[in-house]
């Protein structure tokens, strides 16, 4: 019988057991072994039966336990410790606190390093700054991150795949650094799917209700104790009020957005409904609450708790860039134009886009967003024509009626970047069109390499054992730290295999070969991730034949766990999905090849640790970092990738495989799948499972055993959160906090009135004449290594000022196609005053320092102090062929 109404019956504690509800209300103890231990000990049992979720399981414990609990001195102890080392987590000193401007200024001095934990290092003298209090000079404050989805722990499922994993380790290494972060996102009702198979082997996609009185929520009040509501307004007038829930990540507070309140009508209530689904126009509603409610809510938040206002706002990928134009609209409302306010949002604006590819990027059809954003709707003082044209593909090669997402980023941000160095080289040809006239590696978006969270992703073992000096550490403890590993995956990989052909329909009589499904003493390949086509989850059975016998060998046998999940819109996925299942079902591979439902945080848990060799093949280059091997090697599980994202950066044989690719606009795709499984198989069979079954006298596979040494010593520092967001205050977040704060009221409205000029005159300024003269003469037509060029360039400023232009000269090698490469730039200098005809003369020498073809080129930028880079306004004067001289010079 269905019930009419649901609701929860909070517990009330025992007054010595009120600890526990602060324990558990603070998602630090998803990452913090002694917390979860004490909250498996009020009762094991239903600890498991909770999964892991200290919320659920006080639901759920009998009140005679709690009684017993109340007098247990024991435990009481225990918990004393575990609430005062909370207490000490929260309030005591850390990396950032122990930052000062010099330090900020110079970046990390030579071998610097931080404890994984965040702590200052030992003997370090630390200031004791309590969070929320005034940061140091040059950092900002607070900064405020925007994205859309979180991954922090599967007891509050908020996530779909890597963008918002990698949100939730952002939150929880900002926490143990000690950085004033705070969180923005949105609580879907229904989260994102979950996933289970039919009898054939098709994904079954199911929306399970979440209730946020059974989640470590706490909805963000007033003085008066009534529940805080965010406002926007929509179309026609309607109404959208959003409720805003407080989750505390650490020392991180996390605000969350749902549209699902008694004031809003049906269609408004369905907004936050689910992540990722619904079409254009549900999307586009998401978004407008995650970006201007985010804004407010965060407004909110800091008027009712003290916590100091953002000087820095970070928007993890496009989806909340509509929270730029909410702070626009806040400084139009305090009287500044839209050109001062555009300006100053910028200067404290950080975007990441995570997306090598366009169609990844939210994009939206121009007339939709202008309906949105018309008179009567929701940001009044800023024109419609303001808003399309910021993110409005006007720039060849794009669509002129498409309103994309990143595109806004870019132009609301003053600082940008990419994910590992080889997506930031790959954004920066996606959008070289925002700057045009400028070569793609001066486009003005650097990167920052992805990390993860070592306590949330490395198993307890590990974790013990690290304690020790993993380079210390014998090769049969070692070994057997990776076999226990592996036992725990195939006792998970077991049960969840059964329960997923129970959820298939097969009785339990005709699941008894379950049992004998994989080996804990077989090399272990581990894949799980989305299932877009390009990640290539099928490109394992390009030769089914091939796959059979590597798994099937009667002396290297591999043997491989895979899992995943399809966009519920994405039949192609789906079709990946199932022809894996179909394999995976043949009962000569059943034992050694297993597909595993329902891919998340509890199961990645268990996966990662439990792995050989994890294997990573999507087409190169679109993969913009990918993590997932990061936090398999930090539990010494080897690498098997395409050179791409992450990998491409930190690959060395000591850590794993390179996957050969076979790149190249030439090839197609069916000819490049066929020759990388190739690769792939060859692999397997000629040089990893060699390595690992090659045993030495003492029955070790040593040159194995070296290999997880040198992943966990050398490669585990590098993949850390804690690095990734070091670089992010040093990099990104303190320059732009210093913007922010240099382009007060004043500041702003001159910089937007100096941009206007510069756009107004541009059409007029120009490279005239350009005149060289090297020294000493070249012979035989080449110059010779370390002769000068004499440069004497006329221009045309068309009434701008000397001051407000660079005149460069570019030089370099060049290619081919008389393509400079390897650029240098150097500023030439004015010499006198414009001629009669109103040209400037601009001097200046070019060392020729480098051998072989060599060319040059001059170029005019606008140039201000408030400026983050010389690209910024996308302008550049270029000579004309007529006016240039000695173009090319042979170097000998």
């Amino acid at each position: 019988m269905k019930a009419i109404r649901r609701f929860s019956v909070r517990p009330v504690l025992p007054e010595p057991l009120r600890p526990l509800h602060r324990l558990a209300r603070n998602l630090r103890w998803s990452w913090h072994p002694e917390t979860r231990e004490l909250f498996e000990s009020v009762d094991p049992e239903g600890w498991r039966e909770s999964g892991g979720d200290p919320v659920r399981l006080l639901g759920t414990v009998p009140v005679s336990r709690l009684a017993d609990l109340a007098e247990d001195r024991s435990f009481l102890r225990r918990l004393t410790a575990a609430a005062d080392d909370l207490h000490d987590y929260l309030t005591g000193p850390r990396w950032y606190q122990g930052r000062t401007a010099a330090e900020d200024r110079a970046g990390p001095g030579p071998g610097e390093s931080v404890p994984s934990d965040g702590s200052a290092p030992p003997g370090a003298s630390v200031p004791s700054v309590p969070p929320g209090a005034s940061a140091p000079s040059g950092l900002p404050a607070a900064i405020a991150y925007f994205s859309p989805e979180f991954g922090i722990t599967a007891a509050l499922p908020q996530y779909s795949g890597g963008l918002g994993i990698l949100a939730g380790d952002h939150l929880k290494a900002a926490s143990d650094l000690g950085v004033p972060l705070m969180g923005v996102g949105l609580l879907y009702r229904h989260g994102y799917f979950r996933q289970s198979l039919s009898r054939e082997g098709w994904q079954q996609e199911h929306y399970p209700v979440l209730d946020p009185n059974e989640l470590p929520l706490t909805p963000l009040s007033g003085a008066d104790g009534r529940p805080v509501r965010i406002p926007l307004t929509l179309p026609g007038g309607r109404p959208l009020h959003a409720r805003v829930w407080h989750v505390q990540v650490g020392r991180v507070p996390l605000l969350l957005l749902d549209s699902d309140v008694e004031e809003n009508g049906h269609g408004e209530r369905d907004v936050t409904d689910r992540l990722y689904g619904g079409g254009s126009e549900h999307r586009l509603l998401q978004e407008m609450l995650l970006g201007i409610g985010g804004v407010r809510a965060v407004r909110a938040y800091c008027r009712l708790t003290g916590h100091p206002d953002p000087e820095v706002f970070h928007t993890n990928e496009g989806h909340a860039g509509f929270q730029g134009l909410e702070r626009i609209r806040e400084l139009i409302a305090d009287g500044a134009d839209f050109g001062t306010a555009h300006e100053a949002v910028r200067a404290g604006t950080v975007f990441t886009t995570h997306t090598p590819v366009p169609a990844g990027i939210d994009r939206f059809d121009r007339e939709l967003v202008a309906r949105h954003f018309g008179d009567d709707a929701e940001l009044p003082g800023i024109e419609v024509e303001r808003v399309l044209a910021l993110g409005m593909e006007t720039y060849p090669g794009g669509e002129p009626n498409l309103f994309n997402m990143a595109v806004m980023g870019l132009r609301l941000a003053q600082r940008a970047n990419g994910v590992s160095t080889l997506h930031g080289r790959v954004s920066r040809e996606m959008f070289a069109g925002l700057w045009p006239g400028f070569d793609p590696e001066e486009v003005p978006i650097t990167s920052i390499t992805n990390g993860v969270h070592a306590p949330t992703w490395t198993a307890p073992e590990v974790t013990r054992l690290g304690a020790r000096q993993f380079g210390h550490l014998p090769d049969a403890e070692l070994w057997e730290l990776r076999r226990t590993l592996r036992k725990r995956l195939v006792a998970e990989a077991r049960q969840r295999l059964y329960d997923s052909w129970r959820q298939r329909g097969a009785g339990t009589a005709e699941l008894g070969w379950i049992d004998g499904v994989l080996d804990p003493d077989v090399l272990t390949v581990g894949f799980a991730r989305r299932v877009p086509s390009y990640k290539r989850l099928t490109l394992m059975l390009r030769d089914p034949e091939r796959l059979m016998e590597l798994l099937l060998h009667p002396e290297r046998p591999i043997q491989i766990v895979v899992a995943g999940k399809a966009h519920p819109a994405d039949d192609g996925g789906k079709r990946l999905v199932q022809e894996l299942v179909r394999f995976a079902d043949d009962p000569r591979v059943r034992h050694r090849l297993v597909f595993l439902p329902d891919y998340g945080m509890g199961m990645a848990q268990q996966l990662y640790p439990g792995c050989d060799v994890w294997l990573n093949n999507p087409l190169r280059p679109l993969e913009a970092c990918g993590t997932s091997g990061m936090k398999a090697a930090l539990n010494g599980c080897l690498n098997l990738s395409v050179l791409d994202g992450w990998w491409d950066e930190w690959y060395d044989p000591d850590f794993g495989w390179a996957i050969p690719t076979a790149d190249g606009d030439a090839i197609d795709e069916t000819r490049r799948d066929d020759l990388e499984a190739t690769a792939l198989y060859d692999l397997l069979e000629r040089r990893i499972a060699p390595r690992f079954y090659d045993r030495g006298p003492d029955g070790l596979p040593g040159r194995w055993i070296d290999m997880v040494r040198r992943t966990l010593t050398t490669l585990g520092p590098k993949v850390l959160a804690g690095r990734m967001v070091r670089e992010y205050v040093e990099r990104l977040y303190a320059p732009a906090a210093r913007s922010h704060r240099a382009l007060d009221p004043v500041a702003a409205a001159e910089l937007a009135t100096w941009k206007s000029r510069i756009r107004d005159a541009w059409p007029g300024v120009a490279v005239d004449h350009v005149e060289a003269h090297l020294t000493p003469p070249a012979s035989a037509g080449a110059a010779e290594l370390g002769s000068t060029l004499s440069l004497r360039v006329r221009v045309r400023l068309a009434g701008l000022a000397p001051a407000d232009v660079e005149v460069q000269a570019v030089a370099g090698r060049v290619d081919d196609t008389d393509h400079i490469t390897d650029a240098t730039h150097v500023p030439l200098k004015p010499t006198t005053g414009p001629d009669a005809e109103g040209r400037r003369l601009y001097e200046g020498p070019l060392a020729l320092d480098r051998t072989g073809p060599f060319g040059y080129t001059v170029r005019i930028l606008p140039t201000h102090h408030l400026l983050a880079s010389t690209p910024e306004l996308g302008l550049t004067a270029l000579p004309c062929d007529s006016v240039t001289e000695a173009a090319g010079v042979l170097m000998r």
